[in-house]
């Protein structure tokens, strides 16, 4: 029948039959040219699950994943802390052959010193294992010590610093920033750079090492015009807030602590302190340091060759604190110098060498006569005359004053707490109105 179909027709058949074995041999072609990613797509296509896809992923597909719940992070292991333990903080300034002032050591004695500290059983503790344990995040030896030394002078780096390495004993050093790479007995930032990278710590003692009081003694004439022009809130801010950052940025560290130039502070200042973030101020102001001391009142002793009875005292004090049963020393609250009616008053400069000295002790509150302390700096710690009628104290400088700048400490217990106040003065030159000194760092 097929042969008796014209021929027209009969390729026409053909055609058709072939396009119908194509479609049929479609799946077989496609498998023997391993083409099997159009299978699970024309799958899904149709609604239908891939012939390939096995039960258990077709399950999976049709389920929604539950998302596996996070494994909480540990929590971390409380470090039991000695809030009993007590900290004395040495501070120094230069080292030379010949210690010609107060703020001078010679090498010899600043290495025994050292020597002594390991002798008596004082660890040395750096400034962030320090703070770590006034934050309750590491525990520290019952006796320890910090070392710092203030301002940046290049003896600190060439002297003092290899002293230490014998010694291994980690330091702090307070710098003010321009007096930095300005020649003499000044340190370069290479150096600063050479200690930070050996691990050395560095923090602030401000922009210019003027009192951060604003006024009285301890600025220079070109501070006073600075803070006229500025005004004395913004000054104060960039002494303390902007030599924070300065150092940072220069050294790329983290500063948290400061030291008050002359140890002179307000309310004014550590309101500043704690508002640029500071974690610890020091004044030089020797007594030890307790857990529970304010942040911005920690005392450190300043030691120099010609007064070597404040390192005596010291290690007395560790010793004492350090001893079984021993009570933390009273906090220290601070009694504005106004309400003492201070002779010769805050900030004044006076031109008698025998001038006296006086203070009326009645704002401090019900005080302890045995109590009392009155530290004038060149003289050290002085026995007054106190009458407790009156409640007024005296005291006759000897030797006379001579030209210079005065610090007077005035501190007795009152209702088991110290009590403490402070002032500064000027002698001039008989007959003269003495201009603010350019102070010494």
């Amino acid at each position: 029948m097929y042969d008796m179909l014209p021929m027209k027709t009969r390729l026409l058949l053909i055609v058709l039959t072939l396009s119908v074995l194509s479609f049929s041999g479609c799946d077989r072609v496609k498998k023997a040219l391993n083409l099997k990613s159009s299978e699970p797509v024309a799958a899904e296509a149709a609604g239908q699950p891939s012939p390939e896809a096995s039960p258990k992923a077709a399950a999976a597909e049709a389920t929604p994943a539950v998302p596996a719940t996070p494994t909480p992070p540990p929590e971390p292991t409380p470090v039991a802390i000695n809030r009993n333990a007590t900290v004395i903080v040495l501070c120094y300034h230069r080292f030379e052959d010949k210690a010609n002032d107060n703020l001078a050591i010679t090498p010899p004695e600043f290495e025994k010193q050292m020597q002594t500290l390991k002798d008596d059983g004082i660890e040395v503790i750096g400034m962030q294992d320090f703070l770590a344990w006034r934050r309750g995040e590491k525990d520290i030896p019952a006796r320890s010590a910090v070392i710092t030394i203030d301002d940046g002078y290049v003896s600190g780096y060439s002297v003092a610093w290899p002293i230490l390495k014998k010694f291994d004993y980690p330091f702090t050093m307070f710098i003010y920033l321009d007096y930095v790479a300005s020649g003499g007995k000044a340190m370069s930032w290479a150096q600063l750079e050479e200690m930070r990278d050996a691990g050395i710590d560095i923090q602030s003692h401000t922009m210019s090492h003027q009192s951060l009081r604003g006024s009285g003694p301890g600025l220079s004439r070109a501070a006073v015009a600075e803070i006229k022009k500025m005004g004395e809130d913004a000054w104060r801010h960039k002494e303390i807030a902007g030599s924070k950052e300065e150092l940072e940025q220069k050294l790329a560290i983290r500063v948290n602590a400061l030291a008050y130039p002359y140890g002179m502070y307000n309310s004014k200042v550590t309101d500043a302190v704690k508002a640029a973030g500071y974690e610890a101020a020091f004044t030089v102001y020797g007594q030890p340091v307790h857990h529970s001391t304010e942040a911005t009142l920690l005392g450190r002793y300043a030691v120099g060759s010609r007064q070597p009875e404040i390192f005596a005292k010291a290690l007395k004090d560790s010793r004492i604190a350090g001893q079984e049963g021993a009570v933390a020393a009273p906090a220290v609250a601070e009694v504005d110098a106004a309400s003492i009616a201070p002779k010769p008053a805050d900030g004044a400069t006076v031109s008698d060498p025998n001038t006296v000295i006086e203070a009326n002790l009645a704002a401090m509150g019900a005080i302890d006569p045995a109590t009392i302390e009155l530290r004038i700096s060149g003289y050290g710690l002085v026995k007054p005359d106190y009458d407790e009628a009156t409640k007024t104290l005296t005291y006759r400088p000897e030797p006379p004053l001579s030209d210079g700048n005065y610090t007077v400490i005035l501190a007795a217990h009152a209702g088991g707490n110290r009590v403490e106040s402070r002032w500064n003065f000027r002698f001039g030159a008989a007959g003269e109105a003495a201009p603010a000194a350019t102070p010494t760092p």
